[in-house]
Formats: structure tokens, sequence, C-alpha cells
């Protein structure tokens, strides 16, 4: 962040992100283009790309179930905010 020229004040709504969830987090970032759509609008994540998301983000194998668990959670939130959106 500083390399670009911010510091943590630029950003007044910022969230700290716990060492436990980051993993689950930069996966759930680099998913983002991984959206199923519908004519409604985004329907969940396509899990079709997540163990190749999950290994180059560096999950180790044995906390991809855990992962997974918490990029559900993570996609049934976002899902909600967005329908929430476009009401």
């Amino acid at each position: 962040m500083a390399a670009l020229g911010f510091a943590l004040e630029d950003f007044p709504d910022h969230v700290e992100i716990l060492p436990d969830n980051l993993a689950a987090v930069n996966v759930f970032i680099a998913m983002a283009t991984q959206w199923r759509v519908s004519m409604g609008g985004p329907i969940g994540l396509d899990y079709n790309a997540l163990p190749a998301v999950m290994r180059l983000v560096g999950v180790p194998r044995a906390e991809q179930s855990d992962t997974f668990e918490c990029i559900r959670t993570m996609e049934g939130e976002a899902l909600r905010v967005m329908a929430e959106q476009n009401k």
C-alpha cells in the first residue's frame, strides 16, 4: 500500500482480516471473475474453478475443506448484498 502512495487513513472503511481467514479471503478475491449469472443476476460462484484457484493461491490441501466452507459463507453474504442492491 505504501509503495503505491497510500496510507491506511486513505481507506476509512477498511476491514481487518484475521490471519486464520487470510487464505479464504485471498481465494474469494481471486474468484471475483468466476460468478455464475442468470437472467436474475448472480447465482453463485463457479466451483469448477475453485481447486485451481486454491492451488494458485497456495492453500495447503489439508486446509482446503475449511477454506471452502469460508468461501461458501462469503459467497452467501455476497449474494445477499447483491440481491439487496438490485431491489
